[in-house]
This record gives structure tokens, C-alpha cells and sequence, in this order.
């Protein structure tokens, strides 16, 4: 479980360095129109992540809990792949940016790899959730959900605050909304 866990950590750092470095620094993506739905897809991933990192730090998803686990992995799975699809629809990926969420997405890849076969186990459990403790696993593990629960709401709140205004083409460039 720990070495699962050890990637769950890595791909967060990952995420953490893709949302500063390239969402905010380099395509200022809270302050793009055409950006709105990425950045709540982004809010909704970064909520499913903290589910992840505050009870996989803490907690076993016993019985009937785990295959509740599944659908929650599942449902990130589906978040990541209609959030790839949007950001090709409206804004150049650059080359450094495309690599990252690649090597993020065969590390999760690997997490669920190692995870499956425990959640398995897991299902023979009582249901319920059972605490466990990493050490200093854990409390990094805490500390990233706390993180990326306030880039969450970063994210869901600039996606409400951008003004529908004009719209940006592929390129980045804001253009005068139509009125039909």
C-alpha cells in the first residue's frame, strides 16, 4: 500500500508544479475567458483529489466502501479525459505542458495499479472505513489534501468571477462576443 501511496504523493507534486507553473504562471488560465469550464473541471478533479489524499492517508475503504472508492477513482478518470478534450478545444498545450499531464496520467496509471489489489482486499473488510497510519506518509498525505482543496476553490471561484464578455480563440487572443 505504501509504495501506491508513494505514487499517489508524486503525481500531487506533479499537479501541484502543472497548476502553478503552467495554469497560472504560463497561460494565466484564471484570467481566461475561454478558460471557465477548465478551470471547474480542474476544481472537480481537485476535490475528488482531496477525498483521496485526506482518507488514503487516514482511513481503509472497507466492505461495500471500496467499490464506492471505484466509482470515485472512476469518476476522476472521467473528469481527466473531458478536461484533455477541453483544453485542445481552447487553448494551445505547450510542448512541456502536454508531456506533464502524460507522465501524470501513466502515474496514475501506476497508483492504480498498486491500489486495485488492495481495494480488492479491502472488500472483505467490514464495511466501513478502518483508520490506518503511514507515519510521515500520512501527514504529507494531509497536507496535499488541504492543498489541493485550496486550489480548488481557487479554481471554482475564478471560474465564476470571468466575466462572459467576449470570447478567446484557439490562439489566446479575445475577440468581441456576437450578439445574434
Amino acid at each position: 500500500m505504501k509504495l501506491a501511496l508513494l505514487l499517489l504523493v508524486l503525481q500531487g507534486c506533479l499537479g501541484a508544479l502543472d497548476t502553478l507553473w503552467y495554469h497560472e504562471w504560463k497561460q494565466q488560465l484564471p484570467s481566461r475567458r475561454a478558460a471557465r469550464l477548465e478551470l471547474r473541471l480542474h476544481a472537480i478533479r481537485d476535490f475528488a483529489y482531496t477525498i483521496l489524499f485526506g482518507s488514503l492517508a487516514w482511513f481503509v475503504w472497507g466492505g461495500a466502501l471500496a467499490w464506492l472508492l471505484a466509482v470515485l477513482l472512476f469518476f476522476e478518470i472521467c473528469v481527466t479525459l473531458w478536461d484533455f478534450v477541453e483544453e485542445d478545444r481552447h487553448r494551445p498545450l505547450p510542448p512541456g505542458e502536454r508531456v506533464m499531464h502524460t507522465l501524470m496520467a501513466i502515474l496514475y496509471g501506476a497508483f492504480l495499479a498498486y491500489l486495485i489489489p488492495e481495494m480488492l482486499l479491502w472488500t472483505k473488510q467490514p464495511t466501513g472505513w478502518h483508520l490506518v497510519s503511514y507515519g510521515w506518509l500520512s501527514m504529507i498525505m494531509s497536507a496535499m489534501a488541504i492543498g489541493v482543496t485550496l486550489s480548488g476553490i481557487r479554481d471554482l471561484v475564478a471560474s465564476f468571477s470571468i466575466k462572459t464578455a467576449s470570447v478567446q480563440s484557439r490562439e489566446g487572443v479575445e475577440l468581441p462576443s456576437r450578439k445574434l
